[in-house]
């Protein structure tokens, strides 16, 4: 499945799904892409708090166009591994998006529930143009179909921490995407 983690600090950390090069490589094709598909045009990519901010930041600097950016958080985990299903915004973004070409960063697709969500949210708002950018896709947990226009990796039904994705707040800072220990995959 991915590297055998070796870190005796942490040993939570059951494996590496996806190394920091990898990751990096996969965020850079993914800003040209987005150059190409938004040539002419100022992107407001709106990053979803606080697991996407180390995706987004690095999206960022890949694209090759003026941009802007905010964010937005909203929250169904808390510390648990599986979603609660209940949707809480925690924090709205601070521009207008209407009239904009909104792209949504976020750090991982399970359910599709809190991303269903935002979407609702900012369609609301009267955006031009209102695209998703994922760096991970889980489609085995998908509880409601959402679009999703970039996808950095499609990965297995895996509870993942590192580049930003958190369990209890922790891992955030892990440079690449590794699966957590749990009592479920024990």
């Amino acid at each position: 499945m991915g590297v055998q983690w070796d870190n005796p600090m942490d040993a939570s950390v059951e494996s590496i799904l996806l190394d920091s090069r990898t990751i990096r490589r996969r965020v850079r094709e993914l800003g040209v892409q987005i150059t190409q598909d938004y040539g002419g045009k100022t992107p407001h990519l709106v990053a979803v708090l606080k697991g996407a901010s180390i995706f987004h930041a690095d999206l960022v600097r890949s694209i090759e166009l003026e941009l802007s950016y905010d964010f937005i958080a909203a929250g169904s985990y808390g510390n648990q591994t599986r979603s609660s299903g209940e949707i809480h915004l925690l924090k709205d973004v601070d521009e207008n998006v209407e009239g904009r070409d909104v792209i949504l960063v976020e750090d991982i697709i399970d359910t599709g529930l809190t991303l269903h969500y935002l979407v609702q949210s900012l369609r609301a708002r009267g955006p031009t143009s209102l695209r998703v950018a994922a760096l991970l896709n889980k489609p085995s947990r998908r509880k409601i179909h959402v679009p999703l226009d970039y996808i950095g990796f499609d990965i297995p039904d895996e509870f993942v921490v590192g580049y930003g994705l958190d369990y209890g707040q922790r891992y955030r800072n892990l440079p690449d995407i590794c699966i957590l220990r749990t009592s479920e995959n024990v």
